[in-house]
């Protein structure tokens, strides 16, 4: 398949339902609900008749906000929105009301879906008023008194109106508006087009085109759909005619992979240091020949993924080990495992080798909601652990002359939505300016450090240490903060009390910083903390003179304390 001649993403799902409809295979399969599958000729249905019902209350261009879980209705209603040529906006379902309330009042989308009556409660009093939604659609039925506000997509009657999915929509069409976090606080909506997301298939289907040697290949998904790493992937599995599973949780994972045995799966660098402490406590339990056994086969994997030569003895040795170790940790994730693959935040290289080493390899990739998102990634046959790849095909990708990575190519945002002044720091003459310092080692890109204020976690999320920073300043007793947490578990924060608090306890301080979480997204509460007398000012040379705070320079001085809260 040329992805080149297709137009939009809707157009690859019916070519793939083309070939894939008289075969009666499963597309979409639910872990959570074992006996929800979806065939492709089901999921055309679906898709189709939503779509049908959709064009009622849309034109060309609208939004249509979608806040749900990972389930099949959220693939069957983002290609539904596109097909009727309105644009999808997802939403984390962990967003705080604020946020929710942000995005809604920046994109005013005409329609709302939410999968059940807990996701709808988010938001309940936030839509009352506003008069450009005109329908909220359900995958659930929901406990409101109101029955008519809404559609639940289960009870729509099959209309069967035959839609090739060949709209008018083109690839420099918007696909999606995806909301990160920006600097200032304010999440931005990052306008991905049709093309982009294209462009980043092709990528993808050049690195997975080695492991994909059979009819259908599985893939277990779990990451939110709303992040946009997960969101393409989902293009990725329709490019492949994959068979997707969603995962019930990240606590049932191990017991998911069990259940489905899947080939391929993404996920983000969290998983993956998850993994890495739980395999290695089992391995330290390990006593006698079969602790022989694990070091050994962890020696000589670590070899070969560091591209040390084995001698002749080691080579049979790890065929060897290969069937009686690495063969019993694979059947742990269900047998069948050819790759992870990780992106979202950096991997630790010690867990990337680990993983690696021990049989369940695992490749790093580089990327960022921007460039749809991903730029660049690892390929199988050559594993540089300490990298993320060479670009993907189609990306342009150079370092400026402060080192800073700069991408260029259709997978490129179209803009931030509604927001100029952002977009032109970031879009300077077609070249995405990224914030990522970085350096090539023969093509293969290597991040170094990052140059924008945002913190990123193991799981994916970005977080904008301002927007806490101000919540925190906002109390009574704070005059100052820093928070601290970039690939960290959780977030932390140094404090500076005010004059007339500085006698308070720990024990008063936190009381008062949990009343500031519940204003914010759980990802963005602050766990841990500690206090220091003195201010920052021009003086000390902590604050700018226009009084910004030097993140950079304050954590670098106190950093011995904020590591010693993890």
């Amino acid at each position: 398949m040329d992805l080149k001649k297709i137009n939009s993403l809707t157009e690859l799902f019916f070519i793939q339902y083309e070939k894939q409809k008289d075969k009666n295979k499963i597309l979409l399969s639910s872990l959570k609900e074992p006996r929800k599958n979806y065939s492709w000729q089901q999921t055309f249905e679906l898709i189709n008749n939503l779509s049908y019902e959709l064009k009622k209350y849309v034109i060309k261009g609208d939004r249509c906000l979608l806040i749900s879980e990972n389930r099949p209705e959220w693939f069957i209603s983002d290609i539904s929105i596109m097909l009727s040529e309105s644009i999808t906006v997802p939403a984390y379902t962990t967003y705080a009301e604020r946020d929710y309330e942000y995005i809604i009042n920046d994109c005013k989308p005409s329609v709302v879906f939410v999968s059940n009556t807990e996701q709808f409660k988010k938001i309940k009093n936030i839509i009352k008023n506003k008069d450009f939604i005109k329908k909220v659609f359900s995958f659930e039925k929901l406990e409101i008194s109101n029955q008519d506000q809404y559609i639940n997509i289960n009870n729509l009657i099959l209309n069967n109106k035959n839609n090739n999915f060949k709209t008018k929509i083109t690839r420099k069409d918007v696909a999606c508006i995806i909301y990160t976090s920006g600097t200032q606080g304010n999440p931005k909506g990052v306008i991905l087009s049709h093309g982009g997301i294209l462009n980043n298939c092709e990528g993808a289907i050049e690195i997975l085109k080695p492991l994909i040697n059979k009819d259908q290949i599985r893939f277990l998904t779990w990451l939110p759909l709303s992040h946009s790493y997960e969101h393409t992937v989902q293009f990725v599995q329709i490019t492949v005619s994959a068979r997707v599973f969603y995962a019930e949780s990240i606590e049932k994972l191990i017991k998911n992979m069990s259940d489905c045995s899947p080939e391929i799966m993404t996920a983000v660098p969290r998983f993956y240091q998850n993994l890495y402490q739980k395999i290695n406590a089992s391995f330290s339990k390990a006593t006698g020949v079969k602790k022989v056994l694990v070091q050994k086969m962890l020696n000589l994997g670590l070899k070969k993924i560091k591209k040390e030569p084995l001698n002749l003895i080691e080579k049979i040795q790890d065929g060897i080990l290969e069937k009686i170790v690495r063969k019993k940790i694979k059947a742990q994730f269900g047998g069948s495992l050819k790759t992870f693959v990780s992106g979202g935040g950096a991997l630790d290289k010690e867990v990337g080798f680990f993983l690696n080493a021990i049989g369940l390899p695992t490749l790093q990739g580089y990327g960022l909601t921007e460039a749809s998102p991903v730029v660049s990634c690892n390929p199988i046959h050559d594993i540089r652990v300490e990298t993320v790849g060479p670009p993907f095909k189609g990306n342009e990708v150079k370092i400026a002359e402060d080192g800073e990575i700069l991408v260029k190519g259709e997978n490129v945002m179209l803009g931030y939505w509604n927001n100029k002044e952002e977009t032109d720091k970031v879009l300077k003459d077609g070249w995405l300016h990224t914030g990522d310092i970085g350096v090539f080692e023969n093509n293969y890109l290597k991040i170094t450090d990052r140059k924008k204020d945002i913190l990123i976690t193991p799981g994916g999320d970005n977080i904008s240490p301002l927007k806490v920073e101000n919540e925190l300043a906002n109390s009574e007793i704070i005059d100052q903060a820093i928070v601290y947490g970039d690939s960290k578990p959780y977030l932390v924060a140094l404090l500076v009390l005010s004059d007339e608090k500085k006698s308070l306890t720990d024990e008063e301080i936190k009381q008062e910083i949990e009343k500031t979480n519940k204003k914010l997204s759980k990802i963005e509460n602050i766990k841990k903390f500690f206090t220091i007398n003195e201010k920052f000012s021009i003086e000390n040379g902590m604050l700018t003179p226009t009084l910004k705070l030097k993140r950079f320079k304050i954590i670098q001085k106190y950093k011995n304390l904020f590591e010693k809260l993890y």
